[in-house]
C-alpha cells in the first residue's frame, strides 16, 4: 500500500508548498524535500500527516495566540476606520482623529480665490463642528472620569469614582436643564438591562429574611427628564444633539487680498523700532530711512514731512486728537511736529541711545530707549522729562498707554513686561512669564484691565493679562514670531502680524481664540500695524518695503473720536514734493 503512492508523491516533491518555503526563507535556509531527506526515498505517510497538520495548522492560526510570532496577523484598521466608543484602545482611536478635525480638510497649499473664501470658511466651521461632535461621542469628557455627587450610584457615598464601562449608558453633562429639577428627580445612570431585579445588601424585614428585590427606578427614583439618553431616539447624546441644533452665526468674509499696496523704500527691517502709525486725522505717518512722510487717505496724497541732518527716524507715534505727530531718533532725539503746519514744534532730550517706542497719553508723551529709560514728558511744560522709570535690563522696544485706566505697560528686550500705574516710578507688576523680546502689546478697548502681549521668535506666545489681580488669564502659542498686536474697535477681535515662518497677518476671535482670517503676501517678516481711525482698515509694513491695506473688520456701530474733519483740512495742503 505504501509503495502504490510512491509515484504521486515523489512527483508533487518538484513543487514544494509555498508556506515550506516562506518558512525556511526565514530561518536563512532554503531547502526542498531532496536535500532534507538526501539520498533515502521519502516516507508517503510521513508526509501526507505534515501537510495535513501544516493545513489544520493554517487553519486555526488565527485563534492560536501561541502561533509563531513570524507568521502572526495583525489586524489592520483601514483610513477611513471610525471608532465607537465602545471601542478597547482609546489612545489609538484617539491618534486617528485628523488634527484639523476631518480628512475632508483642505490642504493648506491648496491657493484658493477670494470668492471661494466664504465657502472655505463655511467647510471649515463644518469640519470643526465634526470634530468636537465627534471628540465628543468618543471620550465625552477624560477617562475615568469621576462621578458628580448628585449622580453617584449609591445615595449614602460623599465620595465616588466611576470608571469607563461600555455596557451602560451615558447621562447627560450637569449643566443641562434637568440641574433644575430636585435633586432626587435628577437622572441616574440606569443598566443596560432596565428590569432587572436586585437585592438589598443590608435591609431585612420583620421575620429575618431579606426584602422583595427593588427595581433601580425605585433605588434611585424616577427618571422624569424627558431630555435623559435613557428616552432619546437619536444614536448621539443630547448635548451633541444640542450643538448640531444651536444656529450658526454667518462666517464673516475677510478678504486675502490687500485693497491697496504702497511702496515704502527703506522701510528698515528692525523688530525694535515703530515706523507707522495712523492717527486720528485719518493721516498715515511712516518712517523711511532719515524722512517723515504721510498719507492722506481721503485723497491718496503723499507729504514728506521732514528730513533729518546726519539721524534716522526710529519711530513715529501720532497724538490721540489733533495733528500733532511725534519722532524718534536714532541719536535719542525725540521731536514733535505740527503735521497740519509742517513746523518742528520743539526737539526733547534725555535718552543717549535711539529712541524705539513712543506713546501718548492727552499731552503726556513717553518714549522708551535703547538705554533702557522710560521718560515721561509734558509738552506743556518746558521741562525735558517729567519722570524717569529704571525697570528694563535692555532695550525698551514696546510702550502702549491704556488711557481710561490711565496704567502704562512697556516691553523690554529683556523678555519683562511692566504695567505702571499713572507717573508712578515703581512698576505695579513685572510679568516675567514671555521668553523673547516683547514688543507686541495691546490694551483692549471693550474690557477693563485687559492687556495683550506677544512674545518673539523664542517665545511666540500671545498671553492675557488681568492688570487688576496681576495674573495672566489665557495664553496661546501662535507658531510664530509675533511682531504686533491690536484691537478692534468695532468688535471683540484682535489682529497679530507675525515673522519666522509665514509672515502672516491673523485675526482673532476674543476670548475663543479661533482664527477668524489668515492673511497673506508679506515675503519679509511684517514689523509694523496700525489701524484706521474707524477701525475697519489695519496696514501692516515689512522689510519688502512694501505697506499694505486690509480690510479686517466690519463699521462701528456708533460714532467715534476723530472723523473726517481733521482729514479733510489736512488734505488741502497735501502736496507731493
Amino acid at each position: 500500500m505504501e509503495h502504490s503512492h510512491t509515484p504521486t508523491l515523489v512527483s508533487s516533491d518538484t513543487k514544494t508548498p509555498p508556506a515550506a518555503i516562506k518558512r525556511n526563507v526565514t530561518n536563512g535556509h532554503i531547502t526542498n524535500g531532496t536535500e532534507r531527506a538526501g539520498s533515502e526515498p521519502v516516507d508517503p505517510t510521513a508526509l501526507s500527516k505534515a501537510l495535513k497538520d501544516m493545513e489544520d495548522a493554517g487553519r486555526v492560526r488565527e485563534r492560536t495566540p501561541g502561533a509563531s510570532p513570524s507568521r502572526k496577523r495583525q489586524r489592520v484598521y483601514g483610513d477611513r476606520f471610525i471608532p465607537n466608543r465602545e471601542g478597547q484602545d482609546l489612545q489609538a482611536s484617539f491618534s486617528l482623529l485628523h488634527d484639523d478635525g476631518s480628512p475632508a480638510t483642505p490642504s493648506k497649499a491648496k491657493k484658493r480665490t477670494p470668492h471661494g473664501e466664504l465657502h472655505f470658511q463655511k467647510t471649515e466651521e463644518a469640519n470643526r463642528t465634526f470634530s468636537t461632535l465627534l471628540r465628543s461621542e468618543l471620550f465625552d469628557t477624560t477617562i475615568p472620569q469621576p462621578t458628580p455627587p448628585n449622580l453617584s450610584p449609591d445615595p449614602t457615598s460623599t465620595h465616588s469614582t466611576t470608571f469607563y464601562d461600555p455596557s451602560r449608558s451615558r447621562t447627560p453633562p450637569t449643566n443641562l436643564s434637568s440641574s433644575s429639577l430636585p435633586a432626587s428627580l435628577t437622572p441616574s445612570t440606569p443598566h443596560k438591562n432596565l428590569f432587572t431585579y436586585m437585592s438589598p445588601r443590608h435591609h431585612t424585614n420583620i421575620s429575618g429574611h431579606p426584602t422583595p428585590s427593588r427595581t433601580p427606578q425605585s433605588r434611585h427614583g424616577p427618571n422624569l427628564n424627558a431630555r435623559s439618553d435613557l428616552y432619546s431616539l437619536s444614536p448621539v447624546r443630547f448635548d451633541s444633539q444640542r450643538l448640531l441644533l444651536s444656529p450658526r452665526k454667518a462666517p464673516r468674509a475677510v478678504s486675502k487680498v490687500p485693497f491697496k499696496v504702497l511702496d515704502a523704500p527703506d522701510l528698515a527691517d528692525d523688530f525694535y523700532l515703530n515706523l507707522v502709525d495712523w492717527g486720528g486725522s485719518n493721516i498715515l505717518g511712516v518712517g523711511l530711512g532719515s524722512c517723515v512722510y504721510m498719507w492722506n487717505s481721503t485723497s491718496g496724497r503723499v507729504t514728506k514731512l521732514c528730513e533729518l541732518q546726519d539721524d534716522i527716524v526710529t519711530s513715529v507715534s501720532w497724538i490721540q486728537r489733533g495733528t500733532h505727530v511725534s519722532i524718534g531718533t536714532n541719536k535719542g532725539l525725540v521731536q514733535i511736529w505740527d503735521a497740519e503746519k509742517q513746523r518742528r514744534l520743539r526737539t526733547m532730550t534725555g535718552h543717549t541711545a535711539r529712541v524705539g517706542a513712543l506713546a501718548w497719553n492727552d499731552h503726556i508723551l513717553t518714549s522708551g530707549s535703547r538705554d533702557r529709560l522710560i521718560f515721561h514728558r509734558d509738552v506743556r511744560q518746558p521741562d525735558q522729562y517729567l519722570r524717569k522709570l529704571v525697570g528694563h535690563k535692555q532695550e525698551v522696544c514696546g510702550l502702549r498707554w491704556n488711557t481710561e485706566d490711565g496704567q502704562l505697560a512697556s516691553g523690554g528686550n529683556d523678555n519683562k513686561l511692566m504695567v505702571w500705574d499713572k507717573l508712578s516710578q515703581t512698576p505695579l507688576w513685572k510679568f516675567s512669564e514671555h521668553t523673547a523680546a516683547v514688543k507686541a502689546i495691546a490694551w483692549s478697548p471693550h474690557q477693563h484691565n485687559l492687556l495683550a502681549s506677544g512674545g518673539g521668535t523664542a517665545d511666540r506666545r500671545i498671553k492675557f493679562w488681568n492688570t487688576s489681580t496681576g495674573t495672566c488669564i489665557q495664553e496661546l502659542d501662535t507658531g510664530s514670531q509675533v511682531c504686533n498686536l491690536a484691537w478692534s474697535k468695532n468688535s471683540n477681535e484682535l489682529v497679530s502680524t507675525h515673522g519666522y515662518s509665514q509672515n502672516q497677518i491673523v485675526v482673532w476671535k476674543y476670548p475663543s481664540m479661533t482664527q477668524v482670517a489668515s492673511l497673506t503676501g508679506h515675503t519679509y517678516r511684517v514689523l509694523y500695524l496700525a489701524m484706521s481711525p474707524d477701525g475697519q482698515t489695519v496696514v501692516t509694513g515689512a522689510g519688502d518695503e512694501t505697506l499694505r491695506f486690509w480690510k479686517c473688520f466690519g463699521k462701528r456701530e456708533r460714532d467715534g473720536v476723530g472723523g473726517e474733519g481733521a482729514g479733510a483740512r489736512m488734505e488741502r495742503w497735501g502736496v507731493i514734493r
